[in-house]
């Protein structure tokens, strides 16, 4: 599959306004409408059909043998199609960017988007799928039922808490990759930035406590991987305050959070957790007031990861922390999935893993922390999506993780 960032479609004279009259198309004056006219990606052979011999090869009656032989012996699927080297991006549009609930049709240019980043960043082809339904079983059992004709499978843009629900009754039907982006990713890139940005500071993780605003599917995932890497402590607020174990309103997926989080016993406020903290994160959106970040320790990260404002403005957090982060590409350190989910399905994949396990990912958030090296700088704790030494840094700790957790298949 190619990824055709020039679509071939794109002088189509059809009228795609979605307005009646036939009133000037969209493109005229929008950019991003003239990029996505027709759609981002095209299927590409990887093998020429010029006359009958090929033809013959390729299809009838030459795929009859190949056909048969995966028959006798299943494991060759992995040699003979493209099952080892495709992944399926499927939503249900529910959590769509910040534009939440629009529908799987709405959330097609956004699954083709990721499907291109997969290609150009990683080397996956992929292909999005949308669902007409969001009902947990039955997206299980339709992606269950496409499963044969992939290698991995991301999850994207699912709302929570239905994505964690997904996510665990997937990973145990199936026996190739189940990886929630929106969940797993967020948190390897996070973990990787607050690495580097202790690194800067010369402080273990061990030394530091974090506070994250929000508890839905990045906020929960970003808690288990800095509690799984060793961090200090980590608090997690949601809209009613910091996750603990004596409230009781809690989700069973925050009740599980409160179990393994909070180990100072904070409770109350978002701001008061905030009192003396060496990190904040935000993937809730909001607004966190000036008074509460100069509350925070000495030398604070504030990693405002909301787009598109942050949950922190950079030039308010600048004022108190040593390190800024943001989600967004027009400040320094941008905290971008893209870093992480490529690589670690290109390393899955080349190994052909059974699953991601939690190793994998420390080692992905690891090797990612790497990429900086010697150019550490606190405008430089995570390297940029372009720097062509990420995706295979990544790749190969993922597929050496993988056989050292003996869930490689070769």
């Amino acid at each position: 599959m190619a990824a055709e960032i020039v679509n071939p479609r794109s002088e189509s004279t059809t009228d795609h306004t979605g307005s009646e009259g036939g009133a000037e198309p969209l493109d005229s004056f929008d950019p991003a409408f003239a990029l996505h006219r027709g759609g981002k990606m095209a299927v590409q052979a990887t093998v020429p059909v010029r006359d009958k011999d090929d033809l013959s090869l390729a299809y009838t009656p030459g795929v009859a043998k190949v056909c048969s032989a995966i028959a006798e012996q299943p494991e060759l699927v992995h040699d003979y199609t493209w099952k080892s080297s495709v992944v399926a991006v499927v939503t249900d549009g529910t959590a769509v960017l910040g534009l939440g609930d629009i529908g799987p049709e709405a959330s097609l240019p956004v699954m083709e988007g990721k499907a291109i980043l997969f290609k150009q960043f990683g080397g996956v082809d992929a292909v999005p799928i949308a669902l007409n339904c969001t009902d947990v079983d039955e997206i299980v059992e339709t992606v269950v039922r496409l499963a044969p004709s992939f290698g991995g499978v991301n999850l994207e843009d699912i709302s929570a808490p239905r994505c964690f629900e997904i996510e665990r009754k997937l990973q145990e039907r199936l026996d190739i990759p189940v990886f929630h982006d929106d969940q797993h990713g967020t948190a390897v890139v996070t973990l990787a930035a607050l690495r580097n940005a202790a690194r800067l500071s010369k402080r273990a993780l061990g030394e530091l406590r974090a506070v994250i605003s929000g508890a839905g599917a990045a906020g929960v995932a970003i808690a288990k991987m800095l509690v799984e890497a060793g961090i200090g402590d980590v608090a997690v607020a949601d809209r009613k305050g910091v996750v603990s174990a004596d409230r009781d309103d809690l989700t069973p997926v925050k009740r599980e959070l409160a179990g393994f989080t909070n180990k100072a016993g904070i409770s109350g406020s978002l701001e008061a957790a905030l009192a003396g903290a060496d990190v904040f994160i935000g993937v809730s959106g909001g607004t966190v007031a000036e008074d509460a970040v100069a509350s925070m320790a000495e030398g604070a990260f504030v990693f405002a990861m909301a787009n598109p404002n942050p949950e922190v403005h950079p030039e308010v957090a600048h004022k108190y922390a040593s390190v800024v982060a943001t989600g967004r590409s027009d400040f320094p350190n941008q905290i971008n999935n893209v870093l992480a989910f490529p690589g670690i399905f290109a390393g899955a994949l080349q190994v052909r893993a059974s699953r991601i396990t939690e190793g994998m990912k420390l080692a992905a958030a690891e090797a990612l922390a790497g990429v900086v090296g010697d150019d550490l700088a606190a405008d430089y704790v995570i390297p940029s999506p372009f720097d062509e030494r990420v995706a295979p840094a990544v790749t190969a700790a993922v597929a050496a993780a993988a056989r050292a957790e003996g869930v490689a298949r070769r």
